[in-house]
């Protein structure tokens, strides 16, 4: 099955920055989508952004103009760039891999990591 690293997170202050990155191994299609989510206190779990293997991407608007993300696909490694991060960023972040072109429920998640604003 394929496996998902996450790195990065951690505790910054408001109007900081944080990177996350995510390798993926034991991919077997070269085709696929990946992207974070993360669920904040007290709310439902939301995409924060995704991102094709053809680089096409898409953000939620809550953090467009602010999160960036990319990919390498020769390494299967996504990076979300978070700046001018605020509070209600604080939430658990996963990552997440799809086969093709779209995120569907056969998807494979990450374990999860902890992003904490501080004011």
């Amino acid at each position: 099955h394929v496996q998902l690293e996450e790195s990065g997170g951690g505790t910054v202050q408001a109007g900081g920055s944080l990177s996350l990155p995510c390798v993926a191994s034991k991919v077997t299609v070269s085709i696929n989508t990946m992207g974070w989510y993360r669920q904040r206190p007290g709310m439902q779990r939301e995409l924060v952004a995704k991102i094709t293997s053809d680089c096409r991407s898409n953000y939620a608007d809550s953090v467009k103009g602010r999160f960036t993300i990319a990919r390498d696909n020769a390494n299967h490694t996504m990076f979300l760039q978070m700046n001018s991060l605020k509070p209600e960023d604080t939430a658990v972040c996963s990552c997440v891999l799809g086969y093709g072109y779209g995120i569907g429920p056969d998807e494979y998640w990450g374990q999860g990591i902890q992003v904490t604003v501080s004011s």
